[in-house]
């Protein structure tokens, strides 16, 4: 089999280049995978590439000759009955182009080393009579609640990669910090650069013209005098770990819950050790024309949390569509 080129698709945008492999060449194996990436024989744009990068729509992407075994689908893992009333359940709006789910904590989006039960592997339960799966055109971290948008039509998946891409999609996340920010709203603008871990993937802020560029507006909407506070978190640039490394390293006040980026600081006693970050609401082009706005309510843990610390439950919007 020859060297061949492949495009990168529309809705493959910003996945990493590992994942698109293990998509397209499910039996492919991570060592096989690394030694190709080493030796140069994958490139990007002609350049040599690392397993974690980000893909870009358009970039081109050097396939060398692969094992024929290697794009041979796996044995499909089938939705439990169980798994498909539970991802039903999870659905706030529909529509003949897109479905909208409130995605619980603690479910990944996608799989990886170790993760067998994810979003990503249960969408056939959410195919409501199409032909089509329903397809990923964002993610959220595992361990972060709320709205996760999904395209039921290849054409609606280009348009919303589009409007991520273009920073169409307006994001709303709600999170509760320990402490208290000063001022008490404002604007982060701190780059983030990834580092290596044998403990998955993290990131820190970086001197400017070091890392990537991250903005994220906040606003404190209560708080429980100086001990905790909660946040209305609105990111201008999509990256990883954005919120909670912002939250952590500019404002000093690091995500409750959040182990990983804010140590034994992010935990309060007498309350769970649950990352409390939810992604409270999205306004994005609908691919039909018109807005799509779409909210989820507060998780449970959440909803303990704002009760013991005497926070407001805003009700929950209806999720819609304006032509």
């Amino acid at each position: 089999m020859p060297v061949s080129l492949c495009t990168i698709a529309p809705a493959e945008a910003d996945i990493r280049l590992d994942r698109w492999f293990h998509r397209h060449y499910p039996n492919l194996t991570q060592g096989a995978l690394q030694k190709m990436l080493r030796t140069g024989q994958i490139r990007l744009d002609g350049a040599r590439v690392e397993a974690n990068a980000r893909l870009k729509p358009g970039q081109q992407l050097r396939i060398p000759p692969m094992p024929a075994e290697a794009s041979k689908p796996p044995s499909a893992r089938p939705v439990s009955d169980r798994d498909a009333a539970a991802l039903e359940r999870m659905v706030i709006y529909r529509d003949a182009s897109v479905i909208a789910i409130d995605k619980p904590q603690g479910l990944p989006v996608q799989g990886g080393p170790g993760i067998i039960r994810h979003v990503d592997g249960m969408l056939d339960a959410l195919r409501f009579g199409y032909e089509e799966r329903p397809r990923l055109v964002h993610r959220l971290d595992k361990d972060t609640s709320g709205v996760l948008i999904l395209c039921r039509t290849a054409a609606a998946a280009s348009r919303l990669a589009a409007a991520f891409r273009g920073r169409d999609a307006e994001k709303t996340y709600w999170a509760v910090v320990i402490g208290r920010p000063h001022p008490l709203e404002g604007r982060i603008d701190l780059p983030l650069a990834k580092l290596g871990g044998q403990r998955g993937e993290r990131v820190a802020g970086v001197a400017d013209g070091e890392g990537t560029r991250a903005v994220t507006l906040y606003r404190v909407v209560d708080s429980a005098q100086r001990q905790a506070a909660m946040l209305e978190l609105r990111p201008l640039t999509g990256r990883t770990h954005q919120l909670r490394v912002h939250c952590a390293e500019a404002l000093r006040c690091p995500i409750m819950g959040d182990g990983k980026y804010g140590g034994q600081a992010a935990h309060l006693e007498g309350f769970g050790n649950t990352l409390h970050l939810h992604a409270r609401a999205l306004r994005l082009p609908h691919p039909e024309g018109g807005m799509l706005e779409l909210a989820a309510p507060l998780p449970a843990h959440m909803k303990e949390t704002f009760g013991l610390l005497g926070f407001d439950r805003p009700k929950t919007p209806p999720c819609r569509h304006l032509r």
